[in-house]
């Protein structure tokens, strides 16, 4: 793994990266970033249509976390709606399920911004220790993308 935090929009980076951000398996798309995410590519709409049903699986199922592509959009579900709050743990799972996506497919960049920092709470100190650890072996550089004033 390569990692680098640069202060840059996310948008703006070049097509050879695959962008990553959390949502919640309600796939309400109503604040933060992920309102963006979901202007520039579609994203609610393309994961209702995709997944019908997909909140009271993940419920029912006793899933905690997962990853969810969309093109180049990584959907990582840390929660089961979005007035709840994610754990460690499920933020850890779903960047496990998409660093397993990245193997299997090939894909070598992702840029994100400071996920689960901002509505979500968590501490960046800790969420980037994760990120370092789960994708401490696999060949992927990974872009953090911070907003500027």
């Amino acid at each position: 793994m390569t990692y680098e935090e640069r202060v840059q929009d996310l948008f703006s980076v070049d097509d050879s990266y695959c962008l990553a951000h959390c949502i919640s398996a309600d796939f309400n798309m109503g604040k933060g970033i992920v309102t963006e995410f979901d202007r520039r590519f579609g994203i609610g709409a393309q994961l209702r249509a995709a997944q019908p049903g997909y909140a009271a699986h993940f419920r029912e199922s006793g899933m905690t976390h997962d990853c969810i592509r969309t093109g180049r959009v990584f959907n990582l579900v840390t929660k089961e709606r979005y007035s709840c709050r994610p754990t460690y743990a499920s933020l850890r799972g779903a960047l496990e399920s998409m660093r397993d996506q990245c193997l299997e497919s090939g894909v070598t960049k992702i840029a994100m911004p400071v996920i689960g920092c901002g509505l979500d709470r968590l501490k960046w100190e800790k969420v980037r220790a994760m990120i370092g650890e789960v994708f401490a072996s696999a060949p992927v550089e990974i872009l953090i993308c911070i907003r500027g004033e």
